[in-house]
């Protein structure tokens, strides 16, 4: 099978071709600029792919309801020109092929879920911290959707005692995303988060808030796996740290040997590495084709 992919983030694009067992056999990325502009690079990828379907893992927040008059659109994102834009729409009017279409951490979720560090299980929640944050749900063998999709990166955090940070978010400002994203990092200490040393109190920081959402998570919807990744999670010291902060607000209370004894082999960096996105969009492609 030849199934296109296409991880569509705030800062550039990568495309690709898959097949069946997940292998990404080709690949190109351009960075995200105008959508008439990144839309037509695109097309141009794969006018002569011949391929069976399209995967498409996005930036949102989109409307994933087929039965809308925006189905398709991506729509109150903060990125410039996108809001309202028919994403879908643009794509579907130059190939005729099947699409599948969500946002770009739930198409994650469903990657590690058939090919990574989910595999085999019915249920994980997948995290990426980068430029935003977001929060892809995978539970009874299928993705989440309902009023919308999972906004994960968004929930309400407690501050911590010693951050003066106002956070960065235009909707929220010290949601999760305001506080924990790579940008809140950097206007935070005045420094890009890749440059801070390992020991630095910025990680202690930064684990007390994903700790807080990932306890939440726990609590909320009890997954069986979850995975962390994105650019800030490419710094591995946070994983111990971010184990104490989920133990510590769990108290005790989730009962589970994955918590108690197991958290490392629980809470992981993503199975596909930084393919999970990619990956996941190859399967939204199969399940598009699946269903005709």
């Amino acid at each position: 099978m030849r199934i296109g992919a296409i991880e569509a983030g705030g800062t550039k694009f990568v495309c690709g071709i898959g097949n069946e067992h997940g292998d990404v056999e080709d690949r190109v990325s351009f960075p995200t600029e105008q959508p008439e502009v990144t839309l037509a690079n695109v097309i141009n990828y794969f006018r002569d792919k011949q391929v069976e379907a399209i995967g498409v893992g996005t930036f949102g927040p989109i409307d994933i309801d087929p039965s809308s008059p925006t189905y398709g659109h991506v729509t109150t994102t903060p990125k410039p020109g996108w809001g309202g834009y028919d994403f879908l729409g643009t794509l579907k009017k130059e190939f005729d092929v099947p699409f599948g279409w969500d946002t770009d951490v739930n198409a994650a979720a469903l990657g590690e879920a058939t090919w990574g560090a989910a595999k085999g299980l019915d249920s994980c929640i997948y995290y990426t911290i980068g430029t935003g944050v977001g929060v892809g749900v995978y539970t009874e063998g299928r993705l989440v959707h309902g009023l919308v999709h999972p906004e994960g990166g968004h929930v309400l955090v407690r501050r911590h005692p010693e951050d003066a940070y106002e956070g960065f978010c235009p909707y929220h400002g010290d949601c999760l995303e305001g506080m924990a994203a790579g940008p809140a990092i950097e206007k935070r200490w005045k420094v890009k988060a890749s440059e801070l040393p390992v020991d630095h109190p910025a990680w202690a920081m930064e684990a007390f808030y994903i700790g807080q959402a990932v306890a939440g998570a726990i609590l909320l919807l009890s997954p069986k796996k979850i995975i962390l990744g994105g650019g800030v999670m490419h710094q591995l010291q946070l994983f111990p740290l971010i184990y104490a902060e989920v133990q510590r607000n769990l108290n005790g209370y989730v009962n589970h040997p994955s918590v108690k004894e197991g958290i490392a082999e629980y809470i992981v960096p993503p199975g596909l590495g930084d393919n999970a996105g990619l990956c996941g969009s190859v399967a939204l492609g199969l399940e598009a084709l699946k269903r005709g």
